[in-house]
């Protein structure tokens, strides 16, 4: 397998993690207290789906590029 391919499993992985935690802690009580005053979800949770979605991206196109 080459560099390229495993460096986007890990990505992959990575971004999925990522993905899962950001919604772990989006069910947080301190989360929805701040979705609840200020309208959204809080800017860790929106850092983590967004860091999550990048990572996936880059995995899914290092895995997939030959």
């Amino acid at each position: 397998m080459a560099s390229k391919q495993i460096a986007g499993i890990v990505l992959l992985v990575v971004g999925a993690g990522l993905g899962w935690w950001g919604y772990q802690e989006s069910g947080s009580l301190g989360s929805q207290m701040n979705e609840l005053v200020g309208g959204s979800p809080s800017d860790d949770v929106m850092f983590k789906y967004i860091g999550g979605a990048v990572c996936a991206a880059v995995g899914a196109f290092l895995f997939v590029k030959k």
